[in-house]
């Protein structure tokens, strides 16, 4: 088995509209799509549990009699991690401790000043008291994204966490719940699609709603987390994973070949890129794809998304590189290059860096501490990782004195009666009177 990856030249006529047409990023405009999926979103807000079971025993194939039956508590986690095989409990923990550490270097406090005039100014942050935590469990199952999602909400001081995730409580699905019981978990639904997304949102009578709900999932996943947005907080639109790779020859190909692999594997609409500078480098990565690929597990899922969404480009400097890839704005970037400081200055748009060859994207998949939770789709042109800080309330704080009141009442006035709101005016000139 073997797969060429499109090939494009920045140079050559095209490569823009090129690029574009292989970025391919209007699958969230579907119309059918989003018809099903406001379906699915109305009916469990309109039928709660009903509606959420009868979704979950079609499409998850399960035959649950009712919600509580899909319900997993903490003492059931807690169970799962006990009986962990060693070597997997072990990783699990150690993960969870560096996720930890990383995020509790995020927390943010309130603060306060005063002016010259004693009034005083300031934010008080404020954890989100209950969220709901997707994770996926299609093709695979996710306990690092349990992890990823959980802990920095643990971190930030939420009161509540609960979670979905479509994998029935047993031995098979251990790591999940035991990734759940580590991360600080309350509740988990085993649910999925958008139909558990619908029941975070707006609650059922057995299913929580949630203030706030975070974590990746396929398109029925994000087209109903942007459905339900303005009812509930979301963290992100997120698409199908994306890998972009800025090499200059001097990692091993065989490394690269199999970085675009670890993307590639997730599913068939997943999208890795290579840019380089090297036209040989690109030739020996194309030569490490058809050697390593027929040794892969999941080749079939590799092949078909290398083939419909892979692309090798070729740019003129790595300076350009970075340009090509700020247009791309990928979930994950890699600076596979001898100076990725030199690179890095040169990126502005990039859900996560991992600098130099040996920072393989796989570990921060798992365990260098940062969340794998990153926008994608372009979307890292305005959004940003998960962190402590989208598990947080910002409220500002204005403690007028009475000379400060005064000096404002000033402006204010000015400024409402420009704007025809003479209630305003009067509200801030009646301080002043004080």
């Amino acid at each position: 088995m073997s797969v060429t990856v499109t090939r494009l030249d920045s140079r050559a006529q095209g490569f823009s509209a090129a690029l574009d047409s292989r970025l391919n990023r209007t699958l969230l405009a579907d119309t059918q799509l989003n018809a099903a999926v406001a379906a699915i979103v109305g009916d469990v807000r309109a039928r709660g549990d009903e509606a959420l079971l009868e979704y979950t025993n079609r499409f998850d194939k399960r035959n649950a009699a009712d919600v509580a039956a899909l319900s997993v508590s903490r003492e059931q986690m807690q169970i799962s991690l006990e009986r962990l095989p060693a070597g997997q409990a072990a990783a699990l923990r150690e993960a969870a401790e560096r996720i930890r550490d990383y995020h509790e270097k995020q927390k943010t406090g309130s603060w306060q000043y005063e002016d010259a005039k004693g009034s005083v100014y300031g934010q008080k942050v404020t954890p989100l008291d209950r969220v709901g935590i997707y994770v996926p469990g299609g093709k695979a199952n996710y306990p690092s994204s349990m992890l990823m999602n959980a802990i920095p909400a643990s971190v930030a001081g939420v009161r509540e966490i609960v979670a979905t995730v479509p994998t029935a409580w047993d031995e098979k699905g251990d790591l999940i719940f035991a990734a759940a019981a580590l991360a600080g978990v309350e509740r988990i639904y085993t649910v999925g699609g958008a139909q558990a997304i619908a029941a975070l949102a707006y609650g059922t009578q057995s299913v929580p709603r949630v203030d706030k709900i975070t974590g990746p999932g396929n398109i029925y996943v994000t087209l109903a987390k942007k459905m339900v947005f303005g009812d509930v907080g979301i963290d992100m639109i997120a698409g199908p994973s994306e890998l972009t790779i800025i090499a200059d020859g001097s990692t091993n190909p065989d490394w690269v070949a199999m970085d675009l692999f670890s993307q590639a594997e997730h599913d068939e609409q997943a999208q890795s890129i290579l840019i380089s500078d090297n036209a040989g480098y690109l030739d020996q990565v194309q030569a490490s794809i058809g050697r390593l690929l027929p040794t892969m597990a999941r080749r079939e899922i590799i092949e078909k998304s290398l083939e419909q969404r892979g692309l090798l480009i070729l740019a003129a400097s790595l300076e350009e590189a970075a340009q090509i890839s700020n247009r791309i704005a990928p979930e994950h970037l890699e600076l596979s290059v001898a100076d990725p400081q030199a690179v890095a200055a040169h990126i502005r748009h990039a859900g996560a860096l991992f600098m130099g060859a040996y920072s393989a994207e796989a570990l921060g998949d798992y365990c260098a501490g940062p969340s794998h939770v990153l926008p994608t789709s372009g979307t890292a042109r305005f959004f940003s990782a998960l962190g402590v800080y989208d598990f947080q309330k910002r409220s500002s704080i204005i403690q007028c004195s009475a000379e400060g009141a005064a000096e404002l009442a000033d402006i204010a006035t000015e400024l409402a009666t420009r704007e025809f709101l003479p209630a305003h005016a009067a509200s801030a000139a009646y301080r002043r009177k004080v």
